[in-house]
């Protein structure tokens, strides 16, 4: 997949067939959109091409208080994107000024004289440019001026996904990973380094991996323990990891993200790794002292490697 930060380094797009929007998640309403924008491409012997934003506008319109995380950091998005067969994305510098560019200078500006775009694939109810003011109804008015056809996304194919971006940061601020997972189409994951912690883990049997994000951005699922994959130099292999605050060691701490790695004793410090979420298996709480904790992971390590073999 061909990634563009700016129009001066895109070379020529044979015939582009073009989408427009954030695609937080790559979701699996996102995923309609970029199937049917190949599928538009291969009939005319053109390329996809993904017009998208960065940073979220939301960061941008509201810095103070947008309070976004994002589901993807822009690397997984990328990477999902690609292994969706998408030919070229376009990562556009998101702006005040360019918010207050008009629907009609957007089209005219970018898609047409820039892009020479030849179709253009949009759902029935997304808006974009000054106010909304682009709409499917606008885009109809005006392709026959601009000489590009739109092909329109209709009503059912979208709504019986039944999915946004909001409902999946929520199904993952709640643990709901299973849902989180059906919305996304995919596993979803999150990618850090390997910090050194107090390594209480280790003197009752149950060593962690303590990670921390590669991005302050990134979406954290809520606080408990969790059934997961981790990724070490390449290899997969099965865990458990808790998020929140260690009440049972700790008191008044701040949030950590921990993982115990099954069969797995090797000094991974500085290291990165990838973890997928699977499924939530209890709330964090707080025991008498660490020979209660110790039996609990115990307990939570029977059931989540149940859970692991059924994946």
């Amino acid at each position: 997949m061909n990634v563009f930060q700016d129009f001066h380094s895109i070379e020529k797009i044979h015939h582009p067939v073009i989408t427009i929007g954030t695609f937080d998640g790559v979701h699996i309403g996102h995923q309609k959109i970029i199937n049917q924008l190949n599928e538009e491409a291969e009939k005319i012997n053109g390329e996809s091409v993904l017009f998208t934003f960065y940073p979220h506008p939301r960061m941008v319109l509201y810095p103070e208080s947008h309070g976004i995380k994002l589901i993807q950091t822009q690397e997984e998005k990328m990477a999902k994107l690609e292994k969706m067969g998408l030919k070229n994305c376009i990562v556009f510098p998101f702006t005040f000024e360019f918010s207050r560019m008009t629907a009609l200078e957007f089209v005219r500006d970018f898609l047409v004289n820039q892009l020479h775009v030849k179709k253009l694939v949009i759902g029935y109810d997304h808006q974009f440019g000054k106010n909304r003011e682009g709409s499917l109804q606008f885009l109809k008015d005006i392709c026959e001026t601009y000489d590009f056809e739109v092909i329109e996304i209709p009503a059912q194919d979208i709504d019986e996904v039944n999915v946004s971006s909001t409902k999946i940061r929520e199904a993952i601020l709640a643990g709901n990973i299973e849902k989180a997972n059906d919305y996304l189409g995919d596993i979803f994951e999150l990618t850090g380094t390997v910090v050194k912690g107090n390594q209480l883990g280790r003197t009752i049997s149950y060593p962690t991996a303590n990670i921390m994000l590669n991005s302050d951005l990134k979406l954290i699922p809520g606080n408990g323990v969790y059934a997961v994959r981790v990724n070490v130099r390449g290899v997969w292999f099965g865990g458990m990891m808790n998020i929140g605050t260690r009440p049972t060691v700790v008191s008044n701490g701040g949030r950590t993200i921990e993982v115990n790695i099954f069969d797995f004793d090797q000094t991974i410090y500085d290291e990165t790794v990838t973890v997928q979420f699977l499924s939530k298996w209890r709330d964090e709480q707080k025991f008498n002292g660490l020979d209660e904790l110790k039996n609990q992971l115990k307990l939570d390590e029977e059931t989540i490697r149940t859970v692991l073999s059924a994946y």
